[in-house]
């Protein structure tokens, strides 16, 4: 299991849920309630399941592929430790994680 920490955007709420190894962050993230809507199902067509990798978590992470880095690039408020969440899967590794809401983002399906 993993330890997953929810800030939201303003950054005064947290939730803490655990995670199944293998699970997808925008998947864990839905299921707890957070507000990642995921538009694009997976498919890296868009930046709703944006967030923020707080702390080393980030450097446990796999790195992101390209076409995630390339789409980052149109996210609003994108940190140096943004990650589209659908592309996240929860390694055993990973004994825990905090994630940020950023507190905007952009629908590329509307564009």
């Amino acid at each position: 299991m993993t330890r997953v920490i929810f800030i939201s955007a303003n950054g005064e709420d947290r939730q803490a849920v655990d995670a199944p190894a293998g699970a997808v962050l925008l998947d864990v993230a839905q299921a707890a309630g957070q507000p990642l809507e995921g538009t694009c199902e997976g498919q890296m067509a868009c930046s709703t399941c944006h967030v923020i990798i707080e702390g080393d978590g980030f450097d446990r992470l796999a790195r992101a592929s390209e076409a995630e880095e390339d789409m980052l690039d149109l996210a609003a408020a994108a940190t140096r430790t943004s990650r589209l969440s659908c592309q996240i899967i929860l390694k055993p590794d990973i004994d825990s994680i905090t994630v940020r809401i950023p507190g905007e983002f952009y629908n590329m399906q509307g564009v």
